[in-house]
């Protein structure tokens, strides 16, 4: 009996330490990360069909204006400040858009320091923490949010839905490491778990943070 007790307490520190691991693999990641990208978050100001919609229509004004602006930026510095200069522009753009919609609501943009949760966009995942972002929040902004990488430009290569052209992964692969970049694949090697791991980590109390 005294060995099924030392074997289950030998798979309990070796879940902890995995699960250690994993927390550690995923902090360091996203501190590289941070220091590398810009993201484009737009908050709708409910969950109701019409505000969803309006928050994405909001959203195509700003990418198609953005677009061009930020067409021949080189780096991360170049893009913030290019955003910084142009917010009161777009918030112009989104509320040209709700007064096309016949809506009143308030537009806020800033570009700030903001948590997210892990979130995957086409096929990369990016883990949860905080993340530079041009934030655009439609008026009291308690509705479900869309959110991209605006640098390296993930948002603006012809499309604002989750389909990443060949161009923009390079971009994104160029200022990432390659160990970066492997991690974030949604689908890469580095990205597979095993199956069971959540279950053995939930049934011994322990939670991957």
């Amino acid at each position: 009996m005294k060995a099924y007790y030392r074997i289950g307490a030998a798979a309990v520190v070796f879940i902890i330490v995995l699960a250690g691991a994993l927390h550690y693999r995923s902090n360091r990641l996203q501190e590289d990360l941070s220091e590398q990208i810009l993201r484009f978050h737009v908050i709708a100001n409910s969950d109701t069909e019409e505000d969803q919609e309006l928050k994405l229509k909001v959203r195509d004004k700003i990418g198609a204006y953005l677009g061009k602006e930020l067409g021949q930026v080189t780096n991360l510095e170049e893009c913030e400040k290019t955003v910084q200069k142009h917010l009161p522009d777009i918030e112009r753009c989104a509320k040209t858009i709700l007064e096309e919609e016949g809506y009143a609501y308030s537009v806020k943009a800033k570009i700030s320091d903001t948590k997210f949760p892990k979130k995957t966009y086409g096929s990369y995942t990016f883990p949860k923490g905080e993340y530079r972002a041009l934030t655009v929040v439609i008026g009291s902004g308690s509705g479900k949010n869309w959110w991209c990488v605006m640098y390296p430009n993930l948002c603006f290569s012809g499309s604002m839905y989750e389909v990443i052209d060949e161009n923009s992964k390079e971009e994104l692969r160029a200022v990432l490491s390659e160990e970066d970049y492997a991690e974030i694949m949604a689908e890469g090697e580095l990205r597979v778990r095993f199956k069971y791991l959540d279950g053995l980590l939930s049934l011994f109390g322990v939670e991957e943070k």
